[in-house]
C-alpha cells in the first residue's frame, strides 16, 4: 500500500499532473451532475439509466461513451484498499464542487478509511481573482500539491450531506449549508450560485441567463460564437462548459437581435434587464438540477431564498 489514487475533474488538468510525473494512479472524473436528474447512489442502475437517458436526450452523448469515459473510470474505486492516500483534484466552481461532492459520497459509501485531501483552484498568492487549475504554471501545481488540505470527517460528511440534499426534493435545505465553516474555501460561493439557478420570481430568468443578457447589453459582441467566448470568461462561480452554455443561449434567443453588425438585445431582453416583465411561462420547461425540478421554485434575490410554487 504505497500509491496515491488522484481524481482529476477532467482529461485537461489529468494530462497536466500526469506530465509532472506525481506518483500514483489517476482516475478522470467525467461527468456533469450539476445538470439534469440525479441519485445518491451514482453506481446503481437506476441511476446509471437515469443519466444515460438525460446526457443522450440533451447533449447527445451517446451510452457507449457514458460507460467508456465514465463508468469504466468508476471502477477503480473497487479496490481503494491498495492505495495509501486520495487526493482530489477539483476546480473552485459549481460544475466541479457537484461532481466532488458526488465523489466523497461514493468514497464513504464504499467505507473507505484512508486519507482524502483536496487540490483546489481558485485565489493563488497575491492575485485577487480565481484561477483555475489548468491555468497555472507547473511550479504553481507543484506548490498546490505539496500544501493538499486534508480533509476531516466533518468536511466529508458536510460533502456527503450536500450531495444528498441535492439528490432530494428540497433545494431550501442548501441555504443551511451556505455558512458553514469547511475545508471547501470555495464551497459556500458555489452553494449561493446553485441557489441562484432557480428563476428570479420577478423576471422567470436565474442569475446565470440574466448575466448573459448583460453581456449582450454592455459588450459589442458580434455574433453568438463570440458571446460564448464572452460568457466562459465572465461566468462566475458556475464553470459551464461550452455544451451547456450553448444550450442556455439556445433557450435564449427570443431575447437577442442578431444584426449584421452586432448581437443586440430584442424589446424583451430590455424588458428583462429592467424587470418590467415577468416571462417565467416562456421559460418553463422540464429540466432537472438533482432531485429538483428548475421551475418548481423561484429565487427572492432580496432575501436569498426559495420560494416553492
Amino acid at each position: 500500500m504505497s500509491k496515491t489514487l488522484h481524481i482529476t475533474n477532467g482529461d485537461s488538468i489529468n494530462n497536466r499532473i500526469s506530465a509532472l510525473q506525481l506518483e500514483g494512479d489517476f482516475l478522470v472524473w467525467r461527468e456533469m451532475l450539476c445538470e439534469g436528474p440525479t441519485k445518491i447512489a451514482i453506481e446503481s442502475t437506476e441511476s446509471i439509466e437515469t443519466r444515460k437517458k438525460f446526457l443522450k436526450s440533451y447533449y447527445k452523448i451517446q451510452p457507449e461513451r457514458y460507460e467508456r469515459r465514465f463508468l469504466a473510470e468508476l471502477k477503480k474505486l473497487d479496490n481503494t484498499g491498495q492505495y495509501k492516500c486520495i487526493v482530489l483534484w477539483f476546480e473552485f466552481d459549481l460544475f466541479c464542487h457537484i461532481n466532488m461532492t458526488a465523489a466523497i459520497s461514493y468514497l464513504l459509501r464504499k467505507h473507505t478509511n484512508i486519507p482524502i485531501y483536496l487540490v483546489c483552484g481558485g485565489k493563488t498568492k497575491n492575485e485577487s481573482q480565481v484561477t483555475g487549475l489548468v491555468q497555472l504554471n507547473d511550479k504553481q501545481l507543484i506548490q498546490l500539491y505539496k500544501n493538499k488540505v486534508l480533509l476531516e470527517e466533518d468536511d466529508l460528511l458536510l460533502a456527503k450531506d450536500i450531495w444528498t440534499i441535492y439528490c432530494e426534493k428540497d433545494p431550501m435545505k442548501i441555504i443551511s449549508k451556505i455558512k458553514q465553516v469547511s475545508a471547501f474555501p470555495y464551497l459556500s460561493s458555489c452553494l449561493r450560485a446553485h441557489v441562484q439557478r432557480f428563476p428570479n420570481m420577478r423576471t422567470g430568468l436565474n442569475v446565470f441567463e440574466q448575466n448573459i443578457l448583460e453581456l449582450v447589453d454592455k459588450y459589442h459582441i458580434k455574433n453568438t460564437k463570440q458571446l460564448i467566448g464572452y460568457i466562459l470568461e465572465y461566468q462566475g462561480y458556475y464553470g459551464y462548459n461550452d455544451m451547456q452554455i450553448k444550450r442556455t443561449i439556445g433557450k435564449l434567443l427570443q431575447f437577442f437581435e442578431l444584426t449584421p453588425e452586432q448581437l443586440k438585445l430584442s424589446y424583451k431582453g430590455t424588458q428583462v434587464l429592467q424587470k418590467e416583465r415577468n416571462f417565467y411561462n416562456n421559460m418553463v420547461v422540464s429540466w432537472n438540477y438533482g432531485g429538483v425540478q428548475k421551475y418548481d421554485y423561484l429565487y427572492n434575490s432580496n432575501d436569498h431564498k426559495l420560494l416553492k410554487l
